[in-house]
């Protein structure tokens, strides 16, 4: 397997209603099961997802929260909102989003936004904000392309961050090879690979961080147009991740 892999240069500051299917195509020429990785600040600016604190009510809670751990009320309160479960309080918040995604203060972003005050929420439905980009692509092109929507994590146990997938359309979300035999001629039983995440922590190597950042990849070669998909078949159900069940009886 041979695969290729680069970003979509002049990519001009995007705003609320821009058509991000559209702008990838009139920069690149894109074929069949093309993957793009898209980082989740700009799908975010083209769905208005930015927020004024100015605008956010405080409660008691995010204000008992906000002072334990050294934070704005107004940001405590907004990661509040945007979260179904908190489960871990402090020093950070750790939260269950509403889409479904495990991340630190509701993968809310302060940087690449515009005014001391403002700032980024995650796509409401990451899923179906992927899809909107894939079809218009297809509506543009005729190519059936994939599309991960990406955002940059923490991760347990390790230091540092990697990109992860959090809305895909077009691509599954793991590779199962359960089943399959080794080299050895063992039946694998536990490999079940998250490819889509894969894809996203390569893709955030050729993103880049800052002002120098490039916010969308495509990469080609890899084959893996596949339907349907949601990024929620990723996501341990609550019964097996013992993980999180710890984190909860902590809290109580």
């Amino acid at each position: 397997m041979k695969a290729i892999a680069f970003t979509v240069e002049n990519i001009p500051l995007i705003g609320p209603g821009d058509d991000i299917g559209r702008l990838i195509t009139e920069r690149a020429k894109l074929e069949n099961h093309d993957i793009i990785a898209i980082s989740s600040t700009v799908v975010s600016k083209s769905e208005s997802r930015i927020l004024s604190l100015n605008d956010v009510s405080v409660t008691g809670r995010a204000r008992i929260i906000a002072k334990k751990n050294g934070n704005d009320p107004r940001f405590v309160q907004a990661v509040l909102n945007e979260s179904s479960e908190i489960l871990i309080e402090s020093p950070f918040l750790l939260v269950h989003t509403k889409n479904g995604s495990i991340c630190v203060n509701a993968g809310i972003d302060r940087s690449n936004v515009d005014g001391i005050d403002n700032i980024l929420l995650l796509p409401e439905a990451p899923d179906e904000s992927a899809k909107r980009i894939k079809d218009s692509i297809f509506e543009l092109t005729g190519k059936k392309v994939s599309v991960i929507i990406t955002d940059t994590n923490g991760r347990a146990f390790r230091i540092g961050q990697t990109g992860a997938a959090i809305g895909i359309a077009g691509i599954r979300s793991t590779k199962d090879w359960r089943g399959t035999k080794d080299l050895f001629g063992r039946v694998l039983e536990v490999k079940n690979e998250a490819i889509v995440d894969e894809i996203a922590g390569f893709a955030n190597i050729l993103m880049g961080e800052g002002d120098g950042g490039t916010p969308i990849i495509i990469i080609r070669g890899l084959n893996l147009y596949n339907e349907p998909c949601s990024i929620k078949e990723l996501y341990r159900p609550g019964k097996e991740d013992v993980i999180r069940r710890a984190l909860i009886s902590r809290s109580v």
